[in-house]
């Protein structure tokens, strides 16, 4: 194929991308060395990926694209703008209601994202022929440093895709392809002398520049991690209720950002800044019907109520206690020792320590049991600075 031929095949793909709604389109081949495996193998050998045991567990097809599907010869990478029409950090003033991540207050990305895939795949076949597979973070393909290969953008010091047309702010799906496509010219890192990202961090999760210890990430703590959080992060949560904005709204590249043209990526205004009170207050069909087509629905009810009794913990409004309380009969063990933490923030010594005299001796499980043993009565935390600096101690 001549290259003039070539490039006007790209262009028609780019078009159709274009067309079906993604907001870029870029290629990339797959017959470098792939430096994104020796970062993995340490992330996993420092065994800062936590709970995700299925990274271990598939680290050898994660390696490089190739490892996965042999028969790849190019990636299309696509992006997808979910741009907030809002800046997510300033909802994180009101303590009273739940900080819900940016990407999770719309409908389910995935659902959304694989349906253009699939459109374009079809097609891409039905044009130029040739095998090929999508992927929508649902397989084990390492799609940001793909993504930066194919020149959509780089990843930050926060680990994250940065766009210098739409920030901080892209969806990611891709196309492996038997097709032999002229690859894009990989993104430059324009991060420069900046570690904003990395100061804002309220848990202190970047160990370095470039690195994350998920372990430590509150998107991890409040979406990945099926059990109690550690105490030692309870506090830093704040209000957040279901992932954590703050590393990718503090980037200054956002200044070129735009708002999602996607409607189904838009805020449900149910979701924008939910009071905590009515949270509380879910049982498993109100929990279902309020995420519904939401990821947040993934993680259950339990879990999400987890969360919200953390966020009710460092509310500083003692008049959600009584939402706290109502929780301690919870039939889940996990909600109710996250409803003990909570009363021992909002109530005075007196309050608590009656309530745990009242109440441990009744309580089955040993978790939650030890949650009030541990918890002894503390006066509600300050938050004139609540988000940890790095280094601090």
């Amino acid at each position: 194929m001549t290259t003039s031929t070539s490039e006007a095949r790209e262009a028609l793909i780019r078009d159709q991308a274009l067309a079906l709604g993604f907001d870029v389109c870029r290629f990339t081949d797959l017959d470098d060395a792939w430096p994104a495996a020796g970062r993995l193998a340490q992330f996993i050998d420092a065994e800062r990926h936590g709970e995700m045991a299925w990274m271990a567990d598939t680290a050898e097809r994660r390696a490089y694209p190739r490892a996965m599907w042999d028969g790849a010869r190019s990636a299309i990478m696509l992006g997808v703008n979910y741009g907030p029409d809002v800046d997510p950090l300033a909802g994180l003033a009101d303590r009273t209601r739940g900080a819900i991540s940016v990407y999770a207050q719309g409908d389910d990305y995935h659902e959304l994202i694989k349906a253009r895939l699939k459109a374009l795949a079809r097609w891409l076949q039905g044009r130029f022929g040739g095998e090929l597979k999508v992927f929508v973070d649902t397989a084990p393909l390492l799609e940001k440093p793909l993504a930066e290969r194919a020149g959509l953008g780089w990843q930050g010091k926060h680990t994250n895709l940065v766009s210098r047309e739409f920030g901080s702010w892209l969806f990611l799906g891709s196309i492996l392809t038997a097709l032999e496509l002229s690859p894009d010219a990989q993104a430059a890192d324009h991060c420069g002398a900046c570690h904003a990202c990395l100061d804002i961090c309220p848990t202190q999760a970047f160990p370095a520049p470039y690195q994350l210890d998920a372990r430590r990430c509150i998107s991890y703590l409040t979406i990945e991690l099926k059990g109690p959080i550690p105490r030692e992060f309870r506090q830093a949560l704040g209000a957040r209720i279901y992932g954590c904005d703050d590393c990718l709204a503090v980037c200054p590249w956002n200044k070129f950002a735009q708002e999602a043209r996607t409607a189904g990526l838009h805020a449900r205004e149910a979701l924008r800044s939910p009071a905590l009170a009515d949270l509380a207050a879910l049982d498993d069909a109100a929990f279902r019907a309020l995420f519904s087509k939401s990821p947040v629905k993934r993680i259950g009810r339990d879990r999400f109520l987890r969360n919200v009794m953390y966020a009710v913990g460092n509310s500083a409004e003692p008049a959600l206690a009584a939402s706290a309380q109502a929780l301690l009969d919870d039939p889940s063990p996990l909600v109710r020792g996250a409803a003990v933490w909570a009363l021992s923030q909002l109530l005075d010594e007196a309050a608590f320590g009656a309530l745990r005299d009242r109440a441990s001796g009744q309580e089955a499980d040993e978790g939650v049991r030890n949650e009030w043993r541990e918890e002894s009565w503390s006066p509600s935390v300050s938050f004139a600075d609540s988000s940890p600096k790095r280094g601090a101690s």
